[in-house]
């Protein structure tokens, strides 16, 4: 959960009256062991995988097997994912070189 949203919760159960909470972590990676290299890795896999449906959602619309908004959604997915792991390599590229001007 967003840690904002559970502080506004938290600020709500003030009002309210109640004590508050101390936020949950929650998703997939609480409580297990996963590492950054395997949650990085599977990140990777996922996105292939959608520019890969783009492709062949899209391919599949120049043959006129698939409906045109299908298409689209397929496509705008694809994009987005695409622009996601653009960002994020401009983000290790860019720490990468402010660690490398370091002075030690």
């Amino acid at each position: 959960m967003i840690q904002g949203v559970s502080a506004a919760g938290a600020v709500a159960g003030l009002l309210a009256g109640a004590a508050p909470k101390a936020p949950q972590p929650t998703g997939a990676v609480a409580g297990t062991d996963v590492s950054f290299d395997k949650l990085l890795g599977q990140m990777g896999s996922d996105a292939a995988a959608t520019i890969h449906e783009g492709e062949s959602v899209a391919l599949q619309g120049i043959l006129g097997q698939t409906p045109p908004y299908k298409v689209v959604k397929a496509v705008m997915a694809a994009q987005q994912t695409l622009h996601t792991a653009l960002a994020i390599r401009d983000k290790a590229v860019s720490a990468y070189q402010e660690l490398a001007h370091m002075t030690i």
